[in-house]
């Protein structure tokens, strides 16, 4: 089923496939990026595996095989496939065999034989017959329909890669979720075995009258706000893996047992061109392919309002003996011709003219929209590229000096020079600081996911195919 949607845009990109009318985006392309530092890398089609997380592998390509909501999309692309050959089949000649018999028993008016009983005869015909009818399609109007439902598979086929990137970039993601949760986790127990033996420093030196209860509480207040934290982080980590399960299709137990930590190197900035991206993409594959397959069904309507030629035609042999339908002297055949023009049929051919030509024009609008919507992602996810590495270099500092104040103070305190108050708060500065560095690094993934989203992940476009 992985393998489907690539067959099928093959299959399109060899066979005759309609051409989508031109889209002005209104603006000029620029010839590169215009924010971040690209390095001109090329995009690799399996981006995740860039991401220097051991096992993330495994598990993007067993959500791509159990995923329930991706098997759903990949039906979709074969019921496409299968209306495409419907609409095609009209391009043929019709033909079909026929056999039929008739017994029939007539009765004669006059005067009767014998008594009141009429005179009456019965008898048997037996028929076999081949039967053709063809429509000559002179204006295009059934080769349009075929037209735009090849259009229409390549959409759904389309569709299919969407969701395969789509679903890779959320199984990364949960992936990276439950790294930062289970080293969110840790620091949050470090940090109560941490406040636990403070509390019991505290504690010793208060009964020995050297400090006042007031450092005591705030110790104890300091421990139990660290506990709540902890179960906290417990909470948040089970919910990331129960959404990761589900991607994978197994059931929800929370018992998912990779991505222990966040890798620290992430490799260098994908680009490319943006002309490159629009063909790319595949959801703006789609909504071209849609409005490809809406201006054929345009022209479809507009044949409509023209003459039809058809013909029919019927051989065979009839008898009234079983026997005689493969002798030849029986042979019957017809022959017909016609032709159809429509006069009049209260406006609905022009209104569907006019419905069709609305339709395209919507088509052409969303995919100008959705190519906007798309060069603003990769322009915004390359700008939010630089911002996340120095926050996450400044924070990453931030925590190690908060980390060594911590340890003066707290040293200072147990000798004496120092209150609790500024222990206090050094431990909650050093707490703080080093989660938020763990978020910022998460976040810092999470956008350069998105932003090989943006750019089309590794999806190989229909010229590649076809080449």
């Amino acid at each position: 089923m992985k393998g489907l949607p690539i067959l099928v845009l093959a299959l399109c990109a060899c066979s005759s496939s309609p051409t989508a009318p031109e889209v002005d985006l209104g603006f000029e392309l620029p010839d590169s990026w215009q924010a971040g530092d690209q390095e001109g890398e090329a995009i690799r089609v399996d981006w995740w595996n860039l991401l220097g997380s051991l096992g993330l592998e495994e598990a993007v390509g067993e959500a791509l095989s159990n995923n329930r909501d991706l098997q759903a999309t990949a039906a979709r692309v074969l019921a496409a496939d299968a209306q495409a050959r419907i609409a095609g089949a009209d391009l043929y000649p019709q033909i079909d065999a026929g056999f039929n018999t008739i017994r029939q028993r007539q009765n004669f008016a006059g005067i009767p034989a014998l008594g009141s009983n009429l005179r009456s005869i019965t008898f048997n015909n037996f028929g076999v017959s081949l039967n053709l009818s063809w429509e000559l399609d002179l204006w295009g109007r059934v080769r349009s329909g075929r037209l735009a439902a090849v259009a229409d598979l390549e959409a759904a086929a389309a569709d299919y890669y969407a969701a395969q990137l789509s679903l890779i970039a959320q199984t990364a993601k949960a992936w990276f979720a439950i790294a930062e949760g289970r080293e969110q986790l840790t620091l949050a127990e470090q940090t109560v075995a941490n406040f636990r033996l403070t509390s019991e420093q505290v504690r010793g030196r208060f009964r020995r009258g050297v400090r006042p209860s007031l450092d005591l509480r705030l110790a104890l207040s300091n421990l139990s706000a660290a506990e709540a934290a902890e179960d906290q982080r417990q909470e948040q980590l089970q919910r990331t893996l129960r959404q990761m399960e589900l991607l994978l299709g197994h059931y929800p137990d929370g018992s998912f047992a990779q991505a222990q930590i966040l890798p620290l190197d992430l490799p260098p900035i994908p680009a490319g061109l943006p002309s490159e991206m629009l063909e790319r993409r595949p959801d703006l594959i789609a909504a071209r392919r849609r409005l490809a397959a809406a201006d054929s069904r345009l022209s479809q309507a507009r044949a409509a309002r023209l003459p039809r030629f058809s013909m029919t035609s019927s051989g065979g042999t009839v008898s009234s003996e079983l026997k005689d339908l493969n002798d030849l002297d029986f042979r019957v055949w017809t022959l017909v011709g016609n032709v159809m023009q429509p006069i009049f049929q209260g406006g609905r051919l022009q209104a569907e003219v006019v419905r069709n030509d609305a339709i395209t024009r919507e088509a052409a609008a969303n995919y100008a929209s959705a190519a906007q919507k798309a060069l603003s992602e990769v322009e915004t996810g390359l700008a939010v590229e630089g911002y996340l590495a120095r926050q996450e270099t400044h924070l990453r500092e931030a925590a190690d000096q908060a980390n060594a104040a911590r340890e003066i103070s707290e040293d200072r305190y147990l000798r004496g020079l120092e209150d609790f108050l500024t222990v206090a708060d050094t431990q909650r500065s050093a707490l703080a600081a080093e989660s938020l560095w763990l978020q910022t690094r998460r976040q810092r993934l999470e956008a350069r996911i998105d932003l090989h989203l943006a750019l089309g992940g590794g999806f190989t476009t229909e010229e590649d195919l076809d080449s």
